[in-house]
């Protein structure tokens, strides 16, 4: 009886929170609810207490809306396939062959931290000069929005591939005859959905509300919309600031699920076994 009763797993008792944890953890949600429930309410009303949806109808319903939203909404689709393309290969190879340089990619990735977007605009504007019509089109604000998504986008990915072992996957699929390209493709990039997915979303969220390089370069995005209808329409700009909550927490929340799903199933597989 001894024994067994010794055998038994000893459960951990769970630290009850304290009172004061509780007390600052009402006060941050207070603070953060309460605001935001007054411009639900504002965005809500449609006369002397009178509320309803009429204000979002009108949102949704204008073209400029749908304009504005559709040409961010592609130059988020944009920036993450070109991040994807640039990033996944070159994280992957100096974690693979060129890990001392890990530093040094540490140190440019938080280079867009330092560099305003004014200074971006010029520079780039100027490096892009040769090239008009590249500057009158809305693929500049893709290449610039990779600019600013870059340490999300490598931090992301970084954090994905020192989560498995990149060596050892790829020597199991070099052992069976796979060219670094299907290694890249097949082996790696399962393995890393989950990081990638999560700077999916956070540049999502970078893009539709970047405001000061779609200002300056004269483009209607979904963040210039929103500063539009804020000088003009009080009721509309509630509306729409309701609405843009819900897209950057929607993606928020995107990233937290991904992360539980993936931690919960995904592990490194090798020659077939887990």
């Amino acid at each position: 009886m001894a024994a067994v009763t010794a055998a038994r797993p000893v459960r951990a008792r769970r630290r009850r929170p304290s009172l004061w944890a509780l007390f600052w953890l009402l006060a941050g949600a207070l603070y953060f609810l309460v605001p935001l429930y007054s411009v639900a309410q504002f965005s809500l009303e449609t006369g002397a207490h009178r509320y309803g949806f009429h204000w979002y109808a009108q949102i949704f319903s204008d073209p400029s809306f749908r304009s504005s939203f559709l040409l961010s909404l592609r130059l988020a689709v944009e920036t993450v396939a070109i991040s994807f393309v640039l990033m996944v290969p070159t994280v992957y190879w100096v974690h693979l062959r060129l890990p001392k340089l890990r530093p040094t990619m540490d140190m440019i990735a938080v280079l867009p931290f330092v560099v305003p977007p004014v200074a971006l605009v010029v520079g780039l504007s100027g490096l892009f000069s040769a090239l008009p019509s590249l500057l009158a089109s809305s693929q500049i604000l893709a290449l610039m929005y990779v600019i600013l998504a870059l340490p999300f986008t490598y931090r992301s990915l970084d954090a994905g591939m020192r989560a498995i072992d990149v060596k050892t996957l790829t020597e199991a699929s070099q052992s069976v005859g796979s060219p670094g390209w299907k290694t890249l493709l097949f082996v790696i990039v399962p393995n890393i959905r989950s990081a990638m997915l999560s700077a999916a979303f956070l540049t999502l969220a970078i893009v539709m509300g970047e405001y000061t390089i779609s200002s300056l370069l004269l483009f209607n995005t979904f963040a210039v919309y929103i500063y539009y209808i804020g000088n003009t329409e009080a009721y509309q700009a509630a509306a729409l600031a309701i609405i843009s909550f819900v897209l950057t927490w929607g993606a928020m929340m995107g990233i937290f699920f991904v992360s539980r799903l993936a931690g919960g199933r995904e592990s490194v597989q090798i020659g077939g076994t887990r």
